[in-house]
């Protein structure tokens, strides 16, 4: 059982670099579903992923008919402020790859591709009429450890003991 994070036509270098430090803490790889809006060789995209990128499985794909033929019949969730279901109420916990796509930053999922995927759309809750949604970096990091938390945290380290640990 893996969890995929897998964002479609990012364009934000530093939203996809903090997205790989994620990946790089839960052992999830990572999709990019092309075009990209940057270089994965910008500066700014290294940065914010800092000295992790080696850690990180990374998987191109050029456009999403391929990634959608890549995955088969994988669970396959989008994430969208436009969902009727909230991300919690998904069962997680199945045993199965689960791949969770996010929408480019501007734009979010082609609409086309939501409706006629409508079953598979969770929403996190938020407060409409304050934002228009929330940061692609951070409601990816939201949902990666929902996902692991259902899981019971898989291969991830409950507990470490560091050298100079601050609550010895």
């Amino acid at each position: 059982m893996t969890n995929h994070i897998v964002l479609f036509e990012p364009q934000i270098p530093a939203n996809t670099g903090n997205i790989a430090r994620t990946c790089a803490a839960t052992n999830s790889p990572l999709h990019l579903i092309e075009p990209l809006g940057f270089s994965t060789d910008d500066k700014h995209l290294k940065r914010a992923g800092l000295d992790y990128w080696h850690d990180v499985a990374i998987t191109y794909h050029k456009d999403l008919p391929s990634f959608l033929a890549f995955i088969g019949s994988e669970p396959l969730h989008l994430i969208t402020k436009f969902a009727n279901k909230v991300y919690s109420d998904e069962n997680l916990s199945d045993g199965r790859n689960h791949y969770f796509m996010f929408g480019k930053e501007t734009t979010g999922l082609p609409e086309d591709f939501m409706r006629e995927n409508e079953e598979k759309c969770l929403r996190i809750p938020m407060n409409d009429e304050h934002v228009r949604s929330l940061n692609l970096s951070n409601t990816a990091a939201l949902i990666i450890y929902e996902a692991l938390r259902q899981q019971a945290f898989p291969n991830l380290e409950l507990k470490h003991h560091y050298e100079n640990d601050k609550l010895d």
